[in-house]
């Protein structure tokens, strides 16, 4: 199902709902633009969210932007394992429903 070549219907996309489209373009460019944080590090959250969430499109793309604004491989494998604990911490905070 994943595919890369299907981000290029963007195109499609922001032809057929034009103004929500470019509000989300906006939107994108604005949040991460340098700014408090920098871009490296607002990419390397993007990459930790995205690997939450598990959308490899997100990986793929925010991870290349990192490396583009400095991040070494190092810090992307230590944002993994930041991902990866938070996402077990919920899976273990969320088991406390379980009990009685």
């Amino acid at each position: 199902m994943y595919d890369l070549k299907k981000l290029e219907k963007f195109k499609a996309l922001s032809e057929l709902a034009p103004d929500a489209f470019e509000g989300f373009a906006r939107f994108d460019e604005a949040a991460f633009q340098s700014g408090a944080i920098p871009v490296k590090y607002k990419e390397l959250m993007a990459v930790a969210a995205a690997l939450t969430t598990q959308c490899p499109y997100c990986i793929e793309v925010h991870a290349n932007k990192a490396r583009r604004a400095g991040a070494t491989e190092r810090e992307l494998a230590e944002t993994a394992l930041v991902a990866a604990a938070i996402r077990a911490g919920g899976a273990v905070a969320h088991g406390t429903h379980a009990l009685e």
